[in-house]
């Protein structure tokens, strides 16, 4: 430890206590010494209540243990257990039925039915690529896993294998077809998307065009600036955005007949930034690298670089994306996903902050003060 700053009542990990001051309160119009009062107070209010909830948890751990010790090498009796935990008041009866409403609510939560990822937010890199996670490549995913089969010439390699590549369209293309069907045929007979008059066409190659038959579920494109084409293609089902990258030049463009060159889906919609089981937090070193990457995410600035096949690259928050909508007016979409911050249970302790006895707070009201301020 390199030590405490006394104030207000506490003792702050001098870290702590500068993160706050000089990267977190900046810009916000909260004074830092003012925070640390606040959370003096929150202390003093919430610690003996949170005591008192802890210990009535041990009694009835204590209870519910020597009643399993009691009616040890007995039948279990499902009635007479179910009895016991009312009597101790670990069950309580069923209320009134009641009704409950919400405002404010993230899409991501009240409306959209997508993947969730949990990560530990002190691992800056893995914490970047789940904010990232919001779009995923399908073609990339498909190639890379053995959702595809490597028999008959179409194994994984180094170089781009073209037999697999085909293998991996054919899947893509029928997931399309049950995802945004065309009216008539496949979308693996189709050699161009056009957009006009707010519509999406596809042309087949009998020369024929269709539709997809649900107008709905086209919502958006971008046209390629220097020829006009269509470059991307953005579809939605349950709420989900598809997006189909156009470009003839491209090397995975040229091996299909409508210049595919990927298909992007919007994936994993929310991610849990883990302040708690998946994170080895142990003491204020550790919770400051924990806050200050929160605060990265937070702010969009958090970056991470590694080496990768002998080059640096650099990991950063991805910017949303731009469409023209289907009525010609701006849309953007999230480019990362949905960040939700799990903080540790209000039954840990750390030494990040200490009491003026030299008490160790309650860890979650910490996290609590401190997430909610970044």
């Amino acid at each position: 430890m390199t030590g405490y700053i006394d104030l207000a009542g506490l003792q702050i990990a001098k870290p702590l206590y500068e993160l706050v001051r000089d990267e977190i309160t900046p810009g916000t119009g909260i004074d830092h010494e003012s925070l640390w009062q606040s959370y003096s107070e929150i202390i003093a209010s919430l610690t003996p209540r949170n005591e008192e909830l802890l210990a009535h948890r041990v009694e009835l751990e204590k209870q519910i243990d020597q009643w399993h010790l009691d009616h040890k090498n007995q039948p279990h009796d499902p009635a007479a257990y179910k009895q016991f935990l009312y009597d101790i008041g670990y069950l309580v009866k069923e209320g009134e039925d009641f009704h409950i409403t919400t405002q404010n609510v993230d899409p991501e939560i009240s409306h959209i039915a997508g993947p969730q990822l949990v990560v530990p937010v002190n691992n800056a890199r893995y914490a970047l690529n789940a904010a990232n996670a919001r779009w995923g490549s399908l073609l990339e995913a498909l190639y890379s896993t053995d959702v595809i089969p490597e028999d008959g010439g179409a194994e994984r390699g180094k170089e781009l294998n073209p037999k697999r590549f085909a293998r991996v369209l054919d899947y893509a293309l029928q997931f399309l077809d049950d995802a945004v069907p065309l009216y008539i045929a496949s979308h693996a007979d189709v050699t161009r998307y056009e957009i006009r008059d707010g519509a999406l066409y596809a042309v087949l190659n009998d020369g024929n065009e269709t539709t997809i038959s649900n107008s709905e579920c086209f919502v958006g494109y971008e046209l390629n600036p220097d020829n006009g084409q269509t470059a991307v293609v953005l579809l939605r089902n349950n709420r989900l955005h598809i997006e189909l990258q156009i470009d003839f030049d491209n090397a995975l463009g040229k091996l299909n007949a409508a210049g595919i060159s990927d298909i992007v889906l919007e994936a994993a919609v929310s991610t849990i930034q883990d302040c708690e089981d998946s994170v080895a937090a142990v003491d204020a070193a550790d919770k400051v690298e924990v806050y200050r990457n929160w605060l990265g995410l937070m702010k969009g600035d958090l970056e991470f670089s590694l080496k990768k096949g002998g080059e640096s690259v650099t990991r950063k928050l991805a910017e949303d994306r731009h469409y023209t909508a289907a009525n010609k007016s701006e849309l953007a979409l999230p480019g990362r996903s949905l960040m939700l911050v799990r903080n540790v249970g209000i039954h840990m302790t750390t030494d990040a902050v200490l009491k003026e006895n030299g008490e160790k707070v309650y860890e979650g009201l910490l996290d609590a003060m401190i997430t909610s301020l970044c």
